[in-house]
């Protein structure tokens, strides 16, 4: 083994500290930051007395439709022709329960049309999801 004297030589070994450090910091940041950047729904729920949480298994599907009129199945934007397609394909391999969520600005006739749309696809079970009403009201 040869010993490196000042001035001679060049190293042929690259240090990775510092890249392991500036790596693990940006890992934390991420893993800080992450829980951050999900993106919620903004929907007014109409409210009332007699609520149930709503449940939060696998076998459960939302559908919401925002106060703009987009209608999501989960957090997938769908356009009304497609909910049919998709809802079938969903619960065609297991029985699922769809929730509806609609916004209390939302017109009547556009949740009638995107219920008519769930029970064509075949969804036996639809719930209507709502908040639970505050004593103000």
């Amino acid at each position: 083994m040869e010993t490196q004297h000042s001035g001679q030589g060049y190293m042929d070994q690259m240090n990775v500290v510092p890249f392991v450090d500036v790596m693990l910091v940006l890992l934390v940041i991420f893993m800080v930051t992450a829980p951050f950047m999900t993106e919620g729904l903004e929907v007014d729920l109409p409210q009332t007395r007699t609520v149930q949480t709503l449940p939060q298994d696998e076998d459960t599907l939302i559908v919401t439709v925002r106060k703009d009129g987009v209608i999501l199945l989960d957090q997938y934007e769908v356009g009304l022709g497609e909910l049919r397609d998709h809802l079938g394909r969903l619960i065609q391999t297991r029985e699922k329960i769809v929730y509806l969520r609609a916004d209390k600005e939302v017109p009547y006739g556009l949740v009638v049309q995107v219920m008519a749309e769930a029970k064509e696809a075949g969804v036996d079970r639809l719930g209507v999801v709502a908040e639970t009403e505050t004593e103000s009201q």
